[in-house]
């Protein structure tokens, strides 16, 4: 066994599993390796080189002693997969079936696994990478990785490209960086009465984006990613999370994102007693390069935003906000 080979495990628990939970696997991940990534908002990577020697087994079987755990302490399954790299552990993971399961890729049979996924299967290619390389003929990975790095920039652009051709080849030089899982804002608003009327529930999100987005950028942060909760009369609840293009701060990025999760919830006649709305993964507002958009609309909201924050600042929060918003809930 090389010290690359199968080195990495990637981590993600069901979607259905709460924040508390979450923490509670990364605990139980630091248990095998000091050198525990959180990816935020239900994955994890963890490097277990040293912890092989520890423990006298393989990455593989490390992985099903790490879900056996899970399960029998936590009550939670998780999805492993285990690789050399990042990105083939990542992809590894995805493939295997909910609701849990370990799915472990020799070094030596990388192109084998990777070969025929179609691309869009690849970790870190998007749908609409996917689509572009598709429109030349590039169905699968392996074709992806028979061409020249050069085609795959010419077709996705120089850095998207390049990192694409590497990954086909199941090159990702990435390290497991151990980080615990960052500090997150949440907003939350109840309802004085179950809720069936889906304008209001709306207008109440958007409400909750508005003072998101205050606090962010009143604590100099950004958000990587969103998660919704939704809460049911009966005492039933439902949780989606989402992640952002970019770190963002601004209203109208966290609105975008806030209402695609509440059209996924699929919401007819259920009866909402109350939202929970989080920002997750955060980083440093000064860390996130502000490019121009090139779009005057946008540029003229971000300049009311800044307006907005003002004047909130000086008058009290929410003095200034959206007319929507002003049908609140209690």
């Amino acid at each position: 066994m090389t010290a690359r080979e199968n080195g990495v495990l990637h981590v993600r628990c069901a979607p259905a599993v709460s924040e508390e939970g979450y923490r509670e696997v990364l605990e139980l991940l630091r248990e095998f390796s000091p050198t525990v990534q959180a990816l935020p908002p239900r994955a994890a990577l963890v490097h277990v080189r040293g912890a092989r020697r520890y423990f006298g087994a393989d990455a593989r079987r490390i992985a099903e002693l790490v879900r056996l755990r899970a399960v029998a302490r936590l009550g939670t399954d998780v999805r492993i997969g285990v690789a050399a790299t990042w990105a083939v552990a990542a992809t590894a993971s995805a493939r295997v079936p909910a609701p849990g399961g370990v799915l472990a890729v020799p070094e030596d049979d990388v192109a084998g696994f990777l070969g025929p996924l179609p691309v869009e299967e690849l970790h870190g290619i998007g749908p609409r990478q996917a689509e572009a390389l598709r429109g030349y003929g590039l169905h699968t990975v392996g074709a992806v990785a028979s061409v020249s790095p050069g085609t795959v920039e010419r077709i996705l652009g120089r850095r998207a490209g390049r990192l694409a051709a590497e990954r086909a080849r199941g090159i990702d030089p990435r390290p497991v960086v151990p980080k615990d899982l960052p500090a997150s804002a949440a907003v939350r608003s109840g309802f004085t009465r179950h809720e069936l009327d889906g304008p209001h529930a709306r207008a109440v999100l958007l409400g909750l984006v508005v003072r998101l987005g205050s606090v962010l950028r009143g604590r100099r942060q950004a958000a990587r990613a969103l998660s919704l909760t939704l809460q049911f009369a009966g005492g039933g609840h439902w949780e989606k999370a989402r992640r952002l293009p970019e770190a963002s701060a601004h209203d109208e990025d966290l609105r975008a994102a806030a209402y695609r999760l509440l059209d996924a919830a699929g919401l007819q006649r259920a009866r909402l007693t109350g939202m929970v709305l989080r920002a997750e993964d955060l980083t440093d507002a000064e860390r996130v390069a502000r490019q121009l958009s090139l779009d005057p609309v946008r540029e003229a909201r971000l300049t009311v935003e800044a307006a907005v924050d003002r004047a909130n600042a000086r008058f009290g929060p929410g003095t200034v906000r959206p007319a929507a918003t002003f049908r609140g809930a209690a």
